[in-house]
């Protein structure tokens, strides 16, 4: 899944960091292993990523985030002009989002706490993912909207995502999880946890063209089963590892397309299984 900057930290969550209730300026640094590269349910990398991020929160309502992603193989064979990638970075995501949470107290007429985010993103390509030519890959800029009711039991988000530069597309993804105390923590947060979540993609026209999915018509993309096992080493260090199943199970041409779009050339599936591991530190 891609990096979205829009909905960090909405819920406050551990990952964020406790000190971001008590200084104006929080900060974290993550290192992930990803087993693919996957963008809404597609392969952009058959091949293990490393993908070492940071943001800096400010007055704990705008977050600054950039991460870059690193190939670990010698894969080059996407659409097969790409040259050997191994250790070389393929991708940097930079963005910004500002973030707020509603509560009953501050609108009386809500039931709930309510997050609401809304942010920019830039994915830059380096030369070398020019397809051989030399000239930089398609870079592109996002616009991106988030709402979290992070109180609800199966704790909702709603994200939308459009491309103002590549496709001019716009995916809406919808999450329901829940976040289960293995082994209960000193304070709030659990020392070990485990969440499982289901998560429903869509996409207009433009999108799912820009994928060559379909020429004429979107619809419901990437159906994505996830578990992550969060465990909080310390105050301000987390390890977490997740496994993911996400097919195209709602749509038979949009399904087609994912069988011909993968970009190694060494898949011909919609549906795909996924692990990783992240470190997080947080300050």
């Amino acid at each position: 899944m891609k990096t979205v900057f829009a909905v960090a930290c909405v819920a406050g969550a551990t990952a964020c960091g406790a000190v971001a209730d008590k200084v104006p300026v929080s900060a974290e640094f993550s290192l992930a292993f990803d087993s693919k590269f996957m963008s809404y349910g597609l392969v952009d990398n058959n091949d293990p990523i490393v993908t070492p991020s940071a943001s800096v929160e400010f007055f704990e309502h705008l977050t600054v985030e950039v991460a870059a992603l690193f190939d670990t193989t010698k894969y080059g064979r996407k659409w097969g002009e790409y040259g050997n990638r191994g250790g070389k970075y393929i991708e940097l995501d930079a963005g910004s989002a500002f973030h707020w949470i509603f509560s009953p107290e501050d609108v009386a007429w809500l039931p709930t706490r309510v997050g609401v985010a809304i942010g920019y993103a830039y994915e830059y390509h380096p030369r070398h993912m020019g397809g051989g030519t030399g000239e930089p890959g398609d870079d592109t800029q996002f616009v991106i909207a988030g709402l979290e009711l992070p109180d609800l039991w199966l704790e909702p988000a709603l994200e939308i995502e459009r491309d103002i530069d590549r496709d001019n597309g716009t995916y809406v993804n919808l999450e329901l999880g829940h976040t289960f105390a293995l082994i209960d923590g000193d304070g709030e947060d659990p020392l070990l946890a485990f969440r499982p979540s289901v998560a429903q993609g869509l996409g207009n026209t433009q999108r799912t063209r820009g994928y060559d999915l379909a020429k004429d018509h979107g619809g419901l993309m990437d159906t994505c089963i996830k578990g992550e096992l969060t465990w909080r080493i310390g105050d301000n260090l987390a390890l977490s590892g997740y496994v993911a199943y996400s097919d195209y199970l709602f749509d038979s041409t949009l399904r087609e397309g994912a069988r011909a779009y993968e970009a190694s050339g060494r898949a011909d599936t919609s549906y795909h299984f996924t692990a990783g591991l992240a470190l997080t530190a947080s300050f």
